[in-house]
């Protein structure tokens, strides 16, 4: 399956980036399409596809220029899109993450749960795709 072009880029601000992207990819499923990093390793931009569309760019705290630099890290929240959502929670389970919410079937029809990223970061993640 092809992921479609994402056209809506949440941006992250982290402390630890590194530590991040590898919580988003070998944790949650994201799939690293892109990393710029500094002379130290540490990530000044990097980019995560979610495989079922969509995605979200990241960035080290200590890169931040403009408005971005107002960000903190821990500070955000993102709904996930998934057919996959058992799946997502068994291996944040496994891997020690911070369920918020446990599994769910809400009344407005989704399969969900929530988490917390390492910095504290909101991730839900459900089958609710949105109003039609």
């Amino acid at each position: 399956m092809s992921e479609p072009d994402p056209t809506v880029w949440p941006a992250l601000r982290y402390d630890d980036a590194p530590g991040a992207l590898r919580f988003l990819v070998d944790v949650l499923g994201f799939r690293e399409a892109l990393r710029v990093p500094d002379d130290d390793g540490d990530i000044v931009h990097a980019e995560l596809r979610w495989p079922e569309g969509g995605a979200v760019m990241l960035g080290s705290t200590k890169h931040c220029e403009g408005p971005h630099a107002l960000m903190s890290a821990g500070a955000n929240s993102a709904y996930v899109v998934t057919d996959r959502v058992d799946a997502v929670y068994a291996r944040a389970k496994a891997a020690g993450a911070e369920v918020v919410s446990e599994l769910e079937d809400t009344d407005y029809g989704s399969h969900t749960f929530g988490l917390r990223d390492p910095e504290g970061n909101l991730w839900t993640f459900g089958t609710y795709r949105g109003a039609p």
